[in-house]
């Protein structure tokens, strides 16, 4: 199969994008294509850079049993053509005005097809007619207008005004709210026979408090043989709750749990 090499900060944009709007690679459940993708990194994505890609790493990881990586990342990352045309077309059939690096556009070979990603072919012949349409640079009109001989002293009023807007723009920014990234998650929690007192047990795991960890509804389902489970929904905010340790919290309370699985996850 055909291979694109981007670079770390192509690779990295592109897929943060596509975990802005789904929670998986393709589909609404973790496929082998999330095992694909998670296995080109080698390291544990920032979520102070990529916040959505930071959350589908760290979910893919705790929902496969993969091992969070913590070494260096390579410049440069080649991937199938396939996945990663699949994936930019999700990205822009979701949000078609989606600032995606127009870097990416040249390094689409072979280009795009409409039947099969129409949303990228109609993004990339974009990107190639703003290529088209910006003049080049002229190094000859560059040079003319230096002067060496130019001692003019920069106007100081000028430059106040520039400090203060440049000043004024940092406040903004740094005054803007911080995005923070929650997702919904369902829990199956199973208990050990038709014995366990189930009411006893969602009152344990409701006790369980963590910051950003907030209880939902919850239901008793049938599993057969008399035994049922205790689904039970909780919202977390993904920079502070691992789903890991609220999973081994659960499972502490060993008299009444056997085990907890997730049976869905949603970025919200």
């Amino acid at each position: 199969m055909p291979e694109i090499t981007l670079s770390k900060s192509e690779f990295y944009d592109a897929f943060n994008r596509l975990f802005e709007h789904y929670s998986y690679v393709k589909g609404v459940s973790a496929s082998q294509a999330d095992k694909d993708l998670f296995g080109k990194f080698e390291e544990t994505p920032s979520a102070d850079d990529n916040i959505y890609l930071a959350r589908w790493y760290k979910h893919i990881a705790a929902v496969e049993g993969l091992t969070l990586k913590s070494g260096s990342a390579p410049a440069e990352v080649s991937l199938d053509t396939v996945p990663f045309y699949h994936a930019l077309n999700r990205i822009l059939e979701c949000d078609e005005h989606s600032k995606l690096t127009t870097t990416i556009a040249s390094k689409l070979t072979p280009a795009p097809a409409e039947p099969t990603h129409p949303y990228l072919a109609k993004w990339v012949k974009s990107a190639s007619s703003a290529k088209k349409d910006t003049p080049a640079d002229d190094e000859d009109d560059d040079d003319d207008d230096f002067d060496p001989f130019d001692d003019e002293e920069p106007d100081p009023e000028a430059e106040r005004i520039k400090e203060e807007r440049l000043a004024a723009y940092k406040a903004k920014k740094a005054a803007k709210p911080k995005v923070i990234a929650k997702s919904s998650v369902l829990l199956d929690c199973k208990p050990w026979d038709d014995e366990t007192d189930m009411a006893e047990m969602e009152e344990k795991i409701r006790a369980i408090q963590m910051t950003g960890l907030h209880w939902g509804a919850s239901k008793l389902v049938p599993v057969g043989f008399g035994i049922r489970k205790l689904q039970i929904q909780c919202t977390i905010v993904d920079d502070e709750v691992s789903t890991d340790d609220l999973i081994e919290k659960i499972c502490e309370f060993e008299d009444h749990v056997q085990s907890v699985d997730i049976a869905a996850f949603n970025k919200i």
